[in-house]
């Protein structure tokens, strides 16, 4: 809180993009999910098959995951598809 505007102290955001464990912005939440897939699929796997077999689904699934995210991440946060063109809508205001 550097900045001052009338005397009271102005929270100006974040300087840095947000980063946790080399996971960035909207990939932590992705990332949490599939953490949070993965320990679900350990109970499920644990009850169904035993304790070994739950243990090594939710590494492949944790692994699966975050190798997903690491890889999309590498095509930027903002990666959106974006449609070359032009496109005509009808009938968008019909009375």
């Amino acid at each position: 809180m550097a900045a001052y505007n009338d005397g009271y102290p102005v929270f100006k955001g974040l300087q840095k993009p947000l980063e946790f464990m080399g996971i960035r912005g909207r990939f932590l939440t992705l990332a949490a999910a599939a953490i949070g897939v993965s320990f679900v699929g350990f109970i499920v796997f644990s009850i169904a098959l035993g304790k070994l077999a739950g243990f090594v689904a939710m590494l492949v699934m944790a692994a699966v995951g975050l190798v997903t995210i690491y890889v999309k991440q590498r095509g930027g946060l903002h990666n959106k598809k974006r449609d070359r063109g032009i496109f005509i809508y009808h009938n968008l205001f019909k009375r």
